[in-house]
C-alpha cells in the first residue's frame, strides 16, 4: 500500500483565497443596510420611551398644585425661535445627506457644522429655558404638572444632546478619514435619529407649549 500526500493545488488555494475574501466583502457589503434596519429598530424602542412619558403628562398636566399653569409660564415666541432651530437642523442635515451620496466631503462636512450649530442653539436656549424657570420658583418638585414637564422636554434634549455628541464625532470622522462605507452607514443611522428627535420636538411643540398656553 503506497501512502499519497495529496498537496493542494495552487490554482484551488488561489481561488480558495479568492472566494473567502469575496466572502469577506459580500458580508462588509451587507453589514451597512442591517445596521440601519437595527437602528430601525432601536427608534421604534425609543417611540415607546417617549410615548409613555407623553402620556404621563397627558395624565398629570393639569396637576398644578395650587401653582403655576402652562399659560402662566410659557413665552410661545421664545419656543417657536427654538423650534425653528431644530427645524432648520433637520434641513441643513438633509443637505448634508445629499453631500454624502455625491461624495463631496467639503459639503457634508459644511452643512454637519452648520446643523450642530442650529442643535447647540437649540439646546442653549431649552436650558437657559430650564434655569429661568427653576430661579422663579417653578422647578420639577413645585407640582406634578412641573414634574411631568421637566421629565418630557428634558428627556428630549437629553436626546439632542447626545445628538450633538454623535455629530461632532462624525464630523471629526469624516474630515480624517473621507466618506467610506462605514463612514455613510453611521451618517445614515444619525440621520435617523436626528429626525426622529424633530417629529417628536413639533409633539412637544403642540401637545406641551400650544395647547398648555391656548
Amino acid at each position: 500500500m503506497t501512502n499519497e500526500v495529496l498537496t493542494p493545488n495552487a490554482h484551488d488555494v488561489a481561488h480558495g483565497h479568492h472566494d473567502d475574501h469575496h466572502d469577506d466583502h459580500a458580508h462588509h457589503h451587507d453589514a451597512g443596510p442591517m445596521k440601519v434596519y437595527g437602528f430601525w429598530i432601536y427608534i421604534l424602542s425609543d417611540l415607546f420611551l417617549f410615548a409613555s412619558i407623553f402620556a404621563t403628562f397627558a395624565v398629570l398636566h393639569d396637576s398644578y398644585a395650587g401653582g403655576v399653569t402652562g399659560k402662566d409660564i410659557f413665552e410661545l415666541p421664545y419656543v417657536a425661535v427654538e423650534t425653528a432651530a431644530l427645524l432648520l437642523s433637520s434641513i441643513t442635515y438633509g443637505f448634508a445627506m445629499i453631500g454624502m451620496y455625491k461624495g463631496n466631503k467639503s459639503q457634508v462636512l459644511t452643512w454637519l457644522v452648520i446643523t450642530w450649530l442650529f442643535g447647540f442653539s437649540f439646546i442653549a436656549m431649552e436650558v437657559n429655558e430650564f434655569h429661568h424657570l427653576i430661579t422663579e420658583g417653578h422647578g420639577p418638585d413645585k407640582s406634578a404638572f412641573l414634574s411631568a414637564f421637566f421629565t418630557l422636554v428634558g428627556t428630549h434634549g437629553l436626546h439632542v444632546t447626545f445628538g450633538l455628541i454623535w455629530m461632532a464625532t462624525m464630523i471629526f470622522q469624516v474630515s480624517s478619514r473621507g466618506i467610506d462605507a462605514t463612514i455613510r452607514t453611521r451618517l445614515q443611522c444619525l440621520s435617523l435619529f436626528w429626525h426622529f428627535l424633530d417629529v417628536v420636538w413639533i409633539c412637544v411643540f403642540t401637545i406641551v407649549y400650544l395647547n398648555g398656553v391656548l
